[in-house]
C-alpha cells in the first residue's frame, strides 16, 4: 500500500501564494512551530498542500533567510563544497546559514558554473579543461608483437623453383665472363720464348724454350 496523500488535490489552491496566505502561514508557525506539515494547512485555515506550505516557509518566509546577492566569500565556499560534495545541495546549504538548497542550486547553474567555464575549469571535476580533454583522449592502439615470418624455400615447391632460378642465373652470368688471358708470348730469333713467372726463393724468372 502506498502512502496516502497529505491533502485532497481537488480542494487545494495552486499557483502563486497571496499575501493573505503568507500571513496566515507565518502566524501559525510563530504560534505553534513548524510541527507536522501534513496537518498544518487545515489547522492554519489554508487550502494548500502540506508540501507547498513547507516549501513556502523554508524558501521564502523564514525569518533567518538571507536576502540579496551572494558575497564573494559565499561563492568561494560554494565552489569548495561542491568540489567535495557534488550536487548535494541540502548538505551545501547546511553550511551556508540563511541560504536554501534551491537558491544555491539555481545560483550555481546560472552564475558560478559559467564563471568556472570562463576560467577554463570543468565545473564537474573542478580541474582544468585541458587536463580533462587529455584524460579522455584514447591512447595508441598496440600493434602485433611479432612480424609474420617470411617463408623459406626449403622443402617446398616454391623453394625449389627459387633455387633452380638461382643456379640458372649463375650459369648465364658465367657465359658472359671474359676469356682467360694466355701467358705473354715473345718472339726472339727463331723460336718463341714463353716467359712464365715461377715462385722461387729469390723471385727469379725461368725461361722455357
Amino acid at each position: 500500500m502506498g502512502r496516502s496523500p497529505c491533502c485532497e488535490k481537488a480542494h487545494t489552491n495552486k499557483g502563486a501564494w497571496t499575501r493573505e496566505e503568507d500571513e496566515r502561514l507565518v502566524a501559525h508557525v510563530r504560534a505553534h512551530g513548524e510541527g507536522c506539515w501534513r496537518s498544518l494547512p487545515s489547522a492554519a485555515g489554508l487550502l494548500r498542500c502540506g508540501k507547498s506550505c513547507r516549501l513556502r516557509w523554508i524558501n521564502y518566509l523564514r525569518p533567518d533567510l538571507k536576502r540579496g546577492n551572494f558575497s564573494r566569500d559565499e561563492d568561494e565556499l560554494i565552489v569548495k563544497l561542491h568540489s567535495l560534495l557534488g550536487n548535494k545541495w541540502s548538505l551545501i546549504a547546511a553550511r551556508l546559514p540563511g541560504r536554501t538548497d534551491n537558491e544555491i542550486k539555481n545560483y550555481w547553474n546560472t552564475h558560478i558554473r559559467r564563471k568556472l567555464l570562463g576560467r577554463g575549469i570543468d565545473p564537474v571535476t573542478h580541474r582544468p579543461l585541458t587536463d580533462a580533454a587529455t584524460a579522455q583522449m584514447p591512447g595508441p592502439q598496440p600493434g602485433p608483437l611479432h612480424q609474420p615470418a617470411v617463408p623459406t624455400g626449403g622443402g617446398t615447391a616454391a623453394g625449389e623453383s627459387v633455387r633452380q632460378a638461382g643456379e640458372d642465373g649463375a650459369a648465364a652470368a658465367g657465359r658472359h665472363l671474359l676469356p682467360l688471358q694466355h701467358p705473354q708470348s715473345e718472339r726472339s730469333g727463331d723460336g718463341v720464348q714463353l716467359r712464365q713467372q715461377l715462385p722461387g726463393p729469390q723471385g727469379r724468372h725461368a725461361r722455357l724454350q
